[in-house]
């Protein structure tokens, strides 16, 4: 499957205390998701500002592309079914809590 090519680059700031960190990492991620098009999607819902919308979603995508390229994995095997109903949440395609 042909996947978008993303690099992601973490730079550690400052630790909890407010100490300057001088620690970085750089890492490819492909995914099959065009991450850029999810986030704007992602802002235009209610209360999502364009970082909330930038963490959110990059994260999201982070990790669930990771769980399905190694869905044999037994952790991975037992988050699926959370990991898919938090989707369809996501998505909108799920009932809401109480409903």
């Amino acid at each position: 499957m042909k996947q978008h090519q993303y690099q992601v680059n973490v730079k550690y700031l400052s630790d909890h205390e407010g100490n300057e960190m001088n620690q970085e990492i750089t890492f490819s991620a492909p995914n099959h998701d065009n991450i850029f098009a999810i986030i704007e999607k992602t802002q235009q819902r209610d209360g999502f500002t364009l970082e909330m919308a930038q963490r959110f979603a990059v994260g999201l995508k982070l990790m669930t592309e990771v769980t399905m390229e190694h869905r044999d994995n037994p952790l991975f095997k037992e988050l699926k079914p959370y990991i898919m109903e938090m989707m369809k949440v996501i998505k909108g395609k799920s009932r809401k809590v109480g409903d």
